[in-house]
């Protein structure tokens, strides 16, 4: 057993002070009194919360989830615990099919290694069932709509190293592939889509439960001889049951729509994400993502031509600095950044909560990470 005191101890409920009891991988207790004699970590005057949860980012320091290379992937999960992500879903971004597979083959070999320091559950495939509309910096020589032989061998194979998969429900029009994604226990996600409401109805019937970075590659409200319908964003607004996720950079979406989103959404279904590119943390400026020419400047990643955003180079405490400066506190802030998005995908983490995992993590007031626990353990 080991005890972690601090005077600002983050919680559901807001800050309180005194000691979290870790007994093995498990929270034990929170108390405000110093129960039990046992290795003692002092943090008076720093932050103590649970480890974040990116659960949609494509690499840090270099690092990219794109790779064949399971070596790559576990740096890039080591890299990013210095920010504070305990736990964090390696996103693979549409490519050919065999590219695609072999880098979940690399998270399996990753996760099998036992040299991840922190949790990798699986993988995010965000594509390649995207719409052509709202690609992004998706390369459109991928995407495709949903090939059943493809799609169930990647599951039937390698199922449970996939935690959740993006996809545009207009492809899915009987919701099929949704439906097989949540029978298979893979998160089925709506993301760069021109959908409808009709659409997303199916998706949300068929499992459907999550929005990929809304108001980023999502559609809003169309006329057809006068007629309105409903886009993705207002699906989001309108389904309660939907969580969504934003990229909180700062860049990517402006602070007063953060705001309308969280006020229209509630603080307990607005995840989170950093989206980021292999470049976050790195000093590089220039290069090509997925057959994809990119520059980055003002702190966002952009495409070549400057047309659109490319990706964020966010690591998982700037998400923080960003919902402080649109005037959250720094609990709610955490919330959107733990506890929701364990919520999402049914971990038992995200709080300093008795029998919740140990993933503890501590930092200053500038959000800088100073120290981290995965399951019990110290590794920074």
């Amino acid at each position: 057993m080991i005890k972690i005191k601090s005077d600002k101890i983050i919680r559901s409920n807001g800050l309180t002070s005194g000691y979290v009891f870790i007994e093995n991988d498990k929270i034990l207790k929170v108390s405000k009194t110093d129960d039990f004699p046992c290795d003692l970590f002092d943090f008076t005057g720093k932050y103590v919360s649970a480890g974040f949860i990116d659960i949609h980012t494509h690499g840090a320091g270099g690092y990219d989830f794109l790779t064949d290379n399971p070596e790559t992937v576990i740096s890039g999960m080591n890299y990013m615990l210095k920010f504070g992500a305990t736990t964090v879903l390696p996103t693979v971004s549409a490519a050919p099919v065999n590219d695609m597979l072999n880098a979940v083959i690399a998270v399996k070999k990753a996760k099998d290694s036992g040299k991840v320091l922190g949790n990798l559950p699986g993988a995010h495939l965000e594509g390649p069932y995207f719409s052509l509309k709202q690609c992004g910096a998706q390369n459109p020589e991928s995407i495709t709509p949903p090939i059943e032989k493809d799609y169930k061998y990647f599951i039937e194979n390698y199922g449970k190293y996939i935690a959740r998969w993006s996809y545009a429900p207009e492809t899915d029009k009987d919701g099929k592939f949704s439906k097989y994604l949540t029978i298979n226990g893979i998160l089925s996600a709506a993301g760069h889509t021109d959908a409808t409401y009709e659409d997303m109805k199916v998706g949300i019937d068929n499992g459907m439960s999550l929005v990929t970075h809304l108001y980023s590659a999502t559609s809003t409200v169309t006329r057809n001889k006068g007629f309105r319908s409903l886009g993705v964003i207002e699906s989001a607004f309108l389904r309660d049951e939907l969580f969504v996720e934003i990229i909180a950079d700062g860049k990517h979406l402006p602070y007063d729509l953060i705001k309308m989103i969280i006020k229209i959404k509630g603080e307990d279904k607005v995840c989170l994400i950093t989206d980021s590119m292999a470049i976050a943390g790195t000093d590089i400026k220039e290069g090509v993502m997925n057959g994809i020419e990119y520059i980055v400047e003002e702190g966002v990643c952009r495409l070549k031509d400057r047309s659109a955003f490319a990706g964020s180079v966010a690591t998982a405490n700037r998400l923080i600095i960003t919902l402080v400066n649109c005037g959250y506190s720094i609990p709610t802030a955490v919330k959107m950044l733990t506890e929701v998005p364990a919520n999402i995908m049914g971990y038992n983490k995200g709080k300093l909560e008795p029998n919740y995992d140990a993933d503890v993590i501590v930092f200053d007031n500038e959000i800088n990470v100073s120290d981290v626990f995965v399951m019990g353990k110290k590794v920074i």
